[in-house]
């Protein structure tokens, strides 16, 4: 609950309209700062229902031009105040997006060092996409770091979906969720024929949401089918680049047995598991004013030795 009560922190971005390879776009919002072009560059990936706003994003914003980096937000579809173009959305297994966005980046600046961060649904974007593409992710993509990923999202979801953790997050996340889908289906009529949309209004767990919207609109027989395919996971075992996995032993939202097994991963992947630090909090110092995030730092640190210095990819 520190973040989003009581960091007020914000930024000044410039926003700048990707197209994406399926006829739709994503923005990317990028830190005004006096920062050299060719300084590294950290891509932050927001956590669901986030956006370039949300505390974390803008704390590692930070973080990154106290080291002279520049940073880029990658806000997911229709996480940027304006409905995309398409009737599909994003959701915790889309790499297509990301995928675009990295090779823009690197067809503009073939010399430039990329770092990656992805926070909750974003760490789990990131670490999908490291996996599915394996050796063929840019040379450019120095290292990743996911905070808070659910590597495995049938327990998360179904957590999600009991007692106080409906009440306080799940009905958080669906609130904005169902708008977006009435949205769509008032903008475009066909969107309504694609989904289930009285069963997405009426929804109060993310089990009757996924099975309503985000199955049928992404191509997955059902709730579960999405969850499974979606996780990060299995693809953990093939990411071909030095990664940093956070996630605290009591997050109310990633249990312990979505927690990968260390013993299974590359030598390059590294897992840093924290007694407490819930979801996206790791706070450090006097609670509340003077806290600070402790893992943003951590986040940077581990990246600065791969994209600051050249040090060679795995």
């Amino acid at each position: 609950m520190w973040g989003p009560l009581f960091r007020r922190d914000r930024l000044r971005w410039r926003r700048e309209r990707v197209a994406t390879s399926d006829d739709d776009f994503v923005d990317l919002d990028w830190t005004v700062a006096d920062v050299p072009s060719g300084a590294p560059l950290l891509l932050i990936l927001h956590g669901l229902e986030g956006s370039s706003g949300s505390h974390y994003a803008v704390g590692l914003a930070r973080a990154a031009l106290a080291r002279g980096w520049r940073a880029v937000v990658l806000n997911f579809r229709s996480c940027n105040g304006e409905l995309n173009r398409r009737p599909q959305f994003y959701h915790s297994g889309h790499t297509d997006d990301l995928d675009d966005v990295v090779h823009v980046l690197v067809a503009r600046e073939p010399a430039a060092r990329l770092g990656a961060v992805g926070v909750s649904l974003g760490g789990n974007v990131l670490l999908k996409w490291l996996g599915e593409r394996e050796a063929k992710v840019p040379p450019q993509v120095a290292a990743a770091v996911a905070i808070s990923a659910p590597f495995d999202l049938v327990p998360c979801a179904r957590g999600l979906d009991q007692g106080l953790r409906r009440r306080v997050y799940t009905a958080n996340f669906l609130r904005t969720m169902r708008a977006k889908a009435a949205g769509k289906a008032a903008r475009d009529p066909g969107f309504a024929g694609l989904v289930d949309l009285p069963r997405a209004l009426r929804a109060r767990t993310f089990a009757e949401y996924d099975r309503a919207v985000t199955a049928p609109l992404h191509g997955f027989a059902d709730e579960v089918d999405y969850w499974v395919r979606a996780s990060s996971a299995p693809y953990l075992s093939r990411i071909r680049r030095p990664a940093l996995l956070v996630n605290a032993l009591d997050d109310p939202i990633v249990p312990r047995e979505a927690l990968p097994d260390p013993g299974t991963l590359p030598p390059g992947v590294r897992v840093e598991c924290p007694a407490r630090g819930g979801h996206a909090g790791f706070i450090e110092g006097s609670w509340p004013w003077r806290a600070r995030s402790w893992v943003e730092r951590r986040a940077i640190e581990f990246l600065a030795p791969f994209v600051a210095s050249g040090r060679p990819v795995c």
